[in-house]
């Protein structure tokens, strides 16, 4: 699927979407200043992204062979560039949110892409690659916010210009990029996979979305609330400040750390590990001399999850081409709803429940995946005896 500088690109690309995400939270005092906004009218910008994310997961999945991987991947840097190129230049808060939202379909272009393609590229070492490659995310992640704290939110439009400019590059590395993908199922029997049967089919795929969502709504809950959290139970700003980095940092870390991983374990095995200790990590959080390292365990064990599931969901469901975009969008989705959802319990309950809460729903993703393994069992088993066949 790839030649060597087009991986290489790849993760540069990843890197950059990472950035993209990151940039909109700490520019908000300077977007305030400059349009004069509120706390919550600056933070559309990022809702806008999301949307625009979304959307384009949802379209380039239309567009996926019909259209050749080039194609959709070059309209997506292009996308990406024009959108932050528009954020930045922005006469008014209306050009820059529509900006923000043309930025987040090139975004999803580029996430569901390159996340589809290297779920079926690789064969055997496609979970080994998407953790790599979604490693690199997480390393645009922490890039971007410092590059503004480096240079100061009031040069927002700079770092969006320059962020812009970078993609460009991208188009030239392309040409590495095989058009056309293998057909369903190819990689999943190369890699020695089988299907479910087509009436569980449905609710394969729902039990995939609820643990997409649900994780994907723990890892930006604790992204949002663990500083709250550690200094309600007695921690500095800056120390919560820092224990909330080192969670980013560890997700990062946790991602490459599984690449080797997933050479020799299979993703079942993986997600139901990370699952199991995110959720002991989450309650460990809860006495206020542990939460800072629990925090970090946290991302360390949920780092794995998104990128190791895909190639799951691939052998399991082979003929359902769109499932990958389902996942890919509902995962998007749970990171919008987490913020107001976590917000309203946090009402109810108070901030110290913070890890409790997310614990409920770290056990209840663990509780899917041990439903998911036993509804992929052809699959699983195909890891270990092969199974009888009547001749």
């Amino acid at each position: 699927m790839f030649s060597t500088a087009a991986v290489v690109a790849s993760c540069g690309g990843f890197v950059l979407i990472g950035v993209l995400q990151a940039l909109y939270g700490p520019s908000i005092p300077a977007l305030r200043r400059e349009f004069g906004l509120s706390p919550s009218a600056a933070g559309l910008a990022l809702s806008a992204h999301f949307v625009g994310g979304v959307a384009g997961v949802l379209l380039f999945d239309r567009l996926y062979g019909r259209l050749g991987n080039r194609q959709i991947l070059g309209a997506s840097y292009l996308l990406m560039a024009l959108g932050a190129a528009g954020f930045a230049l922005a006469p008014n808060w209306s050009v820059a949110l529509a900006s923000a939202l043309l930025a987040g379909l090139g975004f999803g272009g580029i996430d569901y892409g390159l996340n589809q393609l290297f779920a079926v590229g690789f064969g055997h070492r496609s979970t080994a690659m998407l953790n790599i490659l979604n490693a690199h995310f997480g390393i645009g992640a922490i890039l971007g916010p410092a590059v503004i704290g480096v240079v100061g939110a009031e040069h927002y439009p700079v770092v969006f210009l320059v962020f812009a400019g970078v993609n460009l590059p991208l188009l030239l590395c392309l040409r590495g990029v095989r058009e056309h993908a293998p057909q369903p199922g190819e990689g999943e029997q190369a890699a020695g996979g089988t299907s479910v049967l087509g009436r569980s089919l449905g609710s394969v795929l729902a039990m995939f979305v609820t643990l997409y969502v649900l994780h994907v709504g723990i890892e930006a809950g604790v992204g949002g609330w663990e500083p709250t959290h550690l200094e309600a139970v007695g921690y500095g700003a800056g120390a919560a400040a820092t224990a909330t980095s080192v969670y980013w940092l560890m997700m990062t870390v946790g991602r490459f750390l599984a690449a080797p991983l997933a050479l020799r374990h299979s993703a079942q095995s993986i997600v139901t590990v990370s699952c199991a200790g995110m959720t002991v990590c989450l309650l460990l959080a809860t006495i206020p001399g542990l939460a800072p390292y629990a925090y970090a365990g946290v991302g360390l064990f949920i780092a794995p999850i998104f990128p190791t599931g895909l190639p799951w969901l691939n052998r399991a469901a082979p003929r359902a081409r769109r499932a990958g975009a389902v996942v890919i969008a509902a995962s998007m989705v749970g990171g919008v709803v987490a913020g107001p959802a976590l917000g309203k319990a946090i009402e109810w309950s108070g901030v110290r429940a913070v890890p409790l809460l997310l614990g409920v729903g770290s056990a209840l993703c663990l509780a899917v995946t041990l439903r998911l393994v036993r509804a992929t069992r052809p699959v699983a088993a195909r890891h270990g005896r092969p199974h009888r066949v009547d001749r």
